[in-house]
């Protein structure tokens, strides 16, 4: 029989994308001040894989990948993407979006990215915020799932949070 016991925190992380790489730096600094000192930053990645977000961003555009240093609750992802809604709101221009922020965590076994989109494979947490159970880690890396985005398949999306990961498992230990 099982018996509930509260999870380990989670290591938060954040996709932005922007055709400016200035304000996808700006962005970075506004995370920074609400979520703590990032720890991993990714180099700027062009994003590429779909040109959904072309009409309202521009092209070309541009991404980076963070991780924060303070490891989060795993049910603070709800207000982590309330407040990214906040931040991508401060920089529009009219109403299209100049960045766009996907947060998610990283535990041991998974990445999860906070949506405000329902779909099959999403959860539902709270006030309109979805989980959407995007990487596996198994046979020691993370895996993609059917219906995981193309560019988180991406090899060297993959590594890169293989190496939060690592270090998330490294900071756990310390406690």
């Amino acid at each position: 029989m099982s018996c509930p016991s509260e999870p380990d925190d989670v290591k938060l992380v954040a996709s932005i994308f922007s055709s400016d790489k200035n304000l996808i730096d700006r962005t970075v600094n506004d995370l920074e001040v609400f979520f703590g000192s990032c720890d991993m930053i990714s180099s700027f990645l062009l994003f590429d894989y779909t040109r959904y977000y072309e009409k309202e961003m521009g092209w070309p555009l541009f991404r980076r990948f963070v991780s924060f240093e303070r490891l989060i609750r795993p049910e603070d992802l709800v207000n982590v993407k309330i407040k990214t809604y906040d931040i991508e709101h401060r920089y529009m221009n009219a109403d299209n979006r100049r960045v766009n922020i996907d947060p998610g965590i990283i535990s041991a076994e998974r990445l999860i990215l906070a949506t405000g989109k329902n779909y099959s494979h999403r959860i539902y947490l709270s006030n309109g915020i979805y989980a959407d159970l995007t990487l596996i880690y198994r046979f020691g890396t993370f895996r993609s799932l059917e219906w995981t985005y193309p560019d988180y398949a991406d090899n060297n999306v993959i590594s890169f949070f293989n190496s939060v990961r690592a270090d998330y498992l490294l900071k756990r230990s310390k406690r």
